[in-house]
């Protein structure tokens, strides 16, 4: 069975890649149909979810979380304040950088270890390997397939492989 950080990190970071090559189809698109950068972001699925541009910072902070969470280190803070597609990649850039930081050591242990955290102003526990297989996994996977179908939705070229990613070794 694979460990607490094999099961996180890894698959973490290889699907920030994915989201990354998605964001720059859906930046090459923009470019090629002269359509703002802005209309793109801003676009959702349905009037009561997110747009485009939440749902990547969303993503990049279910796993920034998840990861520290389950390390025992604090949260970092990013504000929510990316307009265009370079700062949404230079997001993803930065939460990848900062989960190769996490020692690997430290997650030992971390699937019987308590995570609290507050939603919609509630405190609630969880024990972490239930926290990251039903809780940071699914959240996570939500919010890559949002961003995948609003883009895919406005017309971006988009496939399978793009939302999978390259091959594992």
């Amino acid at each position: 069975m694979p460990s607490m950080y094999e099961s996180s990190v890894p698959v973490f970071i290889r699907l920030l890649d994915a989201l990354g090559g998605v964001l720059k189809k859906g930046q090459q698109s923009c470019t090629d149909r002269k359509i703002p950068e802005s209309v793109m972001l801003q676009s959702r699925l349905a009037p009561d979810m997110f747009p485009l541009s939440r749902q990547v910072q969303i993503a990049c902070d279910m796993v920034k979380g998840g990861g520290a969470r389950l390390a025992g280190v604090a949260v970092p803070s990013y504000p929510d304040d990316e307009v265009d597609f370079a700062q949404l990649l230079a997001r993803i850039e930065k939460t990848k950088s900062f989960l190769r930081e996490l020692d690997k050591a430290s997650f030992e242990g971390s699937d019987k270890r308590t995570v609290t955290l507050k939603i919609a102003g509630n405190e609630m526990q969880f024990v972490g390997q239930p926290y990251l297989l039903l809780f940071v996994l699914p959240n996570f996977y939500f919010h890559l397939t949002a961003a995948y179908a609003i883009l895919r939705h406005n017309g971006v070229a988009l496939e399978k492989r793009d939302f999978i990613g390259g091959l594992p070794n």
